[in-house]
C-alpha cells in the first residue's frame, strides 16, 4: 500500500524530514508528493515537529502530526483496528500512519503532546468533585488523595506505545496539555480567526473539567471559567441518552435526531439541571451519578439513578421511537439548548459583542441543533466548530497548543482529508487479493458515470482520496445517493445502514447551490450545522430534509475535493440539483472504512450493488453493469 501518494482531493502537501527544512521554498504539487521530493536549506533551523496523541479517557484514541504549523496527517485508531471508538487502546496504528505519511522517523519528532494533564490539589477541581460526590466517599477521597492517578497511568501507556513505535524513552519529550485546553486549541487555533475570539468547550468531562469558557487573542488562550464534574451538561445529555436506550458516545446523535418528532412542552425537565448566578448545577439525585446511586440492569451500571425511572418510567428498549420517549428526547434537547445559550450569554456575551467570533469544541459541539441556535444569535457573526470536536480532535488540539506555545502558529483547518489515500493500483491489488474475486473495470470519466448510476436510484459506495478525520463522512469515505429520487434513503437503510427511520440523511452540495438551498451566508464545510431549507428545495431534494425542515449540510468548494465536486456537478447537469445524499461508508456499529480491503469487506457484507474506489468500479453480479455509460 502506498500511503504517501495523495489523490488530487488532498490539499498540496509533501513528505517531510526533520532536517534543515525551508518552508519558504515551494512545495511540489499534490500529484508529485509521492515522489518524496525534499528541499532543504542548511542555514535554516530544524523544523518543529509535534505529534499529538489522544486516548486518555479510554476511548477515541487518535494521532495528529504538525510540522512547522502545517497539519500533515491525522487519523483515528478505530479506522485501522476496525473497532468503533477503539476503547482501552492506544493510538499505535494512527501514530504509525502519521509518521509514514510525513516520511519521518521517531527521532525526527521534537515533542509528543498529550491532551491530559496533572491537576493541582490547590485548585478548585478536585475539591469540587469530592464535595459533590460526598455520597460515594471512596471516589471523593480518591480525588483528593490520588487525583492524578489516571494521568500517570495514561502517560505510562503513551510511553509504552511510543517505545513500540521505535521512540527512545530516554529522549521522548512529552508535553501534557489540559484536556479542555486541547479542545479549546483545536477550536480557536484551527479556526483561522485573527480577531479576539470567544471559546466554548462542552463535553462529558476531561480530567475534572466539563465545560470551558475563554477567549483567544493574538494566539493566546485565556480561561474565563470552568465547571467541574459532576456538573456537566454533556454528562447529563449522555445519561438521558442511556435512559433512551442508546450507548453513550454514539447515541447522543440519535437523541438529537429523535427530538423533532416529540413535543418538549409535554414534560418539564428543569429539575435535572439549573444555571443560576453563573453556576451550573446538575441534580445528582437523577443523573451524572456514580457508585451505589446508579441504576443497574443485567449487571451494567448507568449514569442515571432509579429515581429517574420512578419519575419517567422504564428505560426505552429496541429501535422504535414512540411516546413518551420522543417527548423526553425533545425535552432534553430543549433544556440542553436553553442552558448552553444562557451560559454563552453569561460568560462570553461581552467577547461576542466585540467581534462576533466564536470557536467551539468538545463532544457537545456536534449537537448541530444547538449550533443552529448559536448562529442565529445577533451577536454571533461566525461560528467555527472543530470538525473532530470529540476526544479524537484533542490530538490536533494538544499538538496545536504546543506549537503555538513554541512560537509556531498553526494553519487554519480548511479540510479534514488527513488520513491514508490509495492509488488505482492499490485498489486493483486489493480486488485481486479479496476472497470474493470481484470483477472491476476502470472508468475514464468517473464522476459523470457515477452520477448516471445514482440518478437511476442506486446508492453508491464512494471511496476517494484521503480518509476524513472526525466523525463525518465528507466525500472521502461515503455512501452517496441522488436526493431527488424518492425512497433512496430507505433503500440505503434497507441495503446497508439499518438506521432508525427517524434519523436524517444529510446533503453535500456545491458552493454555488448553498445560497439558494439554505439561504445563509455562513461557512459550512464540515456538516457541523443545520440550516432551514428553502421551501422550493424541500420538494426538489426531499431525501435530505429532516422532519423539522432542516438539513445538516456540507457546502463544498472544489479545491478541497475536486472529484466529489465534479460528481455533484454531473448530478446538477442530469437533475438540476447539485446536491448529493451523503452518509458514512460503514455498516451499523462499525467504524468508517479506511482501506480498499475494508471497503470490499463491507460491500460484500451488505446489499449495496455499486462500489467506486478511485477510478475502479466494482459491480455485484446481477446488477446493471452500465458498460455503455458515458
Amino acid at each position: 500500500m502506498t500511503r504517501d501518494g495523495f489523490h488530487a482531493s488532498s490539499a498540496p502537501c509533501t513528505p517531510y524530514h526533520a532536517l534543515r527544512y525551508n518552508p519558504a521554498l515551494s512545495l511540489p504539487p499534490a500529484h508529485e508528493a509521492g515522489a518524496h521530493i525534499y528541499r532543504f536549506e542548511e542555514a535554516r533551523p530544524l523544523a518543529l515537529t509535534i505529534l499529538g496523541l489522544s486516548g486518555a479517557l479510554s476511548h477515541d484514541p487518535s494521532a495528529a502530526l504538525y510540522i512547522d504549523g502545517k497539519l500533515i496527517a491525522a487519523a483515528e485508531e478505530e479506522r485501522f483496528v476496525r473497532d468503533k471508538h477503539a476503547k482501552n487502546r492506544m493510538p499505535y496504528e494512527s501514530a504509525k500512519f502519521c509518521l509514514e505519511q510525513a516520511g519521518i522517523k521517531p527521532s525526527d519528532v521534537d515533542v509528543v503532546a498529550i491532551p491530559f494533564a496533572p491537576i493541582s490539589l490547590f485548585g478548585k477541581a478536585r475539591w469540587h468533585y469530592a464535595k459533590r460526590y460526598w455520597y460515594a466517599p471512596d471516589r471523593a477521597l480518591d480525588a483528593l488523595l490520588m487525583g492524578n492517578r489516571r494521568y500517570k497511568r495514561y502517560r505510562n501507556k503513551i510511553v509504552w506505545c511510543l517505545e513500540q513505535l521505535g521512540f527512545d524513552p530516554k529522549k521522548i519529550k512529552i508535553e501534557p496539555v489540559e484536556h479542555h485546553l486541547a479542545h479549546a486549541s483545536s477550536a480557536y487555533h484551527c479556526s483561522g480567526f485573527k480577531e479576539k475570539t470567544a471559546i466554548l468547550g462542552i463535553d462529558g468531562k476531561g480530567e475534572y473539567a466539563t465545560t470551558f469558557f475563554g477567549y483567544g487573542e493574538n494566539g493566546k488562550i485565556h480561561k474565563i471559567k470552568e465547571f467541574f464534574d459532576p456538573d456537566s451538561l454533556g454528562g447529563l445529555y449522555g445519561a438521558i441518552t442511556e435512559f433512551l436506550g442508546f450507548e453513550m458516545l454514539d447515541g447522543e446523535f440519535k437523541v438529537m435526531g429523535m427530538a423533532p418528532y416529540g413535543d418538549a412542552s409535554k414534560y418539564d425537565f428543569s429539575r435535572l439541571a439549573s444555571f443560576e448566578n453563573g453556576e451550573l448545577e446538575i441534580n445528582t439525585d437523577y443523573a451524572n451519578v456514580i457508585g451505589l446511586r446508579r441504576y443497574k440492569e443485567k449487571g451494567k451500571g448507568f449514569y442515571f439513578s432509579p429515581k429517574l425511572i420512578e419519575w419517567l418510567g422504564p428505560k426505552r428498549e429496541g429501535d422504535i421511537a414512540d411516546e413518551p420517549y420522543i417527548h423526553y428526547a425533545a425535552s432534553m434537547q430543549a433544556l440542553f439548548e436553553k442552558l448552553a445559550l444562557q451560559m454563552i450569554d453569561y460568560y462570553l456575551g461581552d467577547v461576542l459583542k466585540e467581534t462576533g467570533k466564536l470557536a467551539f469544541a468538545g463532544g457537545c459541539a456536534l449537537n448541530v441543533k444547538l449550533n443552529q441556535k448559536i448562529i442565529a444569535r445577533p451577536d454571533v457573526k461566525e461560528l467555527f466548530v472543530q470538525p473532530a470536536s470529540g476526544d479524537a480532535g484533542t490530538a490536533v488540539g494538544a499538538a496545536a497548543y504546543v506549537s503555538h506555545a513554541r512560537g509556531v502558529p498553526v494553519e487554519k483547518m480548511e479540510h479534514v482529508y488527513l488520513g491514508p489515500a490509495y492509488s488505482n493500483e492499490d485498489v486493483i491489488a486489493a480486488c485481486a487479493r479479496h476472497e470474493h474475486k470481484p470483477t472491476w473495470r476502470k472508468l475514464d470519466n468517473m464522476p459523470e458515470q457515477i452520477a448516471r448510476i445514482m440518478v437511476d436510484g442506486n446508492p453508491v459506495a464512494w471511496f476517494q482520496g484521503r480518509m476524513e478525520f472526525g466523525p463525518r463522512a465528507l466525500g472521502g469515505r461515503s455512501i452517496i445517493g441522488c436526493p431527488s429520487v424518492p425512497g433512496v434513503a430507505d433503500r440505503i437503510n434497507h441495503q446497508i445502514k439499518f438506521r432508525e427511520r427517524w434519523r436524517p440523511f444529510c446533503p453535500s452540495m456545491l458552493d454555488t447551490v448553498a445560497p439558494q438551498m439554505i439561504k445563509i451566508d455562513h461557512p459550512a464545510p464540515f456538516m457541523t450545522f443545520t440550516f432551514e431549507v428553502a421551501e422550493e428545495w424541500k420538494t426538489r431534494v426531499p431525501e435530505v430534509v429532516h422532519e423539522d425542515g432542516t438539513s445538516r449540510a456540507q457546502v463544498l468548494k472544489r479545491e478541497y475535493n475536486p472529484r466529489y465536486y465534479d460528481m455533484m456537478k454531473a448530478l446538477e447537469t442530469l437533475t438540476g440539483n447539485g446536491v448529493s445524499l451523503n452518509t458514512s461508508l460503514n455498516r451499523r456499529g462499525e467504524p468508517m472504512i479506511c482501506s480498499p480491503t475494508d471497503a470490499l469487506n463491507m460491500f460484500f457484507g451488505s446489499d449495496l450493488q455499486y462500489l467506486i474506489m478511485e477510478d475502479i468500479l466494482v459491480v455485484k453480479d446481477g446488477a446493471k453493469a452500465y458498460d455503455s455509460v458515458g
